[in-house]
């Protein structure tokens, strides 16, 4: 499994018409082999260098870099920087997990 991080930098006036863009393009990418899960992220200050996070999980790298060179998804990202007023960059990467953390379990048993 490979993740795909994908940050957006944007005026904040352009955020909720990107949102509802991007929507589409997921429903449309969901359905792509390998696609696993994605989560949208807002920042939570119109001052936020990066408005918009996407973080996505696919099968493989393969799978990913297939399903965005589909004609339909570049059309469609092509569209997206042709209609706004200020310039919409995106700074994709893909990642592997380094370190997992997570909240211990209280109701968990050690072995004595």
């Amino acid at each position: 499994m490979v993740t795909l991080i994908n940050v957006f930098e944007m005026h904040s006036d352009h955020v909720d018409a990107f949102i509802e863009q991007w929507r589409e393009r997921a429903e449309m990418m969901s359905t792509k082999p390998g696609f696993l899960n994605s989560h949208l992220h807002r920042a939570l200050s119109p001052d936020a260098k990066f408005q918009i996070v996407n973080v996505a999980h696919w099968e493989s790298a393969d799978a990913m870099e297939a399903a965005t060179a589909d004609p339909e998804f570049q059309r469609r990202i092509r569209a997206v920087t042709a209609n706004v007023e200020k310039p919409v960059s995106a700074h994709p990467a893909l990642y592997a997990v380094a370190v997992e953390l997570s909240q211990p379990n209280p109701d968990r048993v050690e072995d004595q």
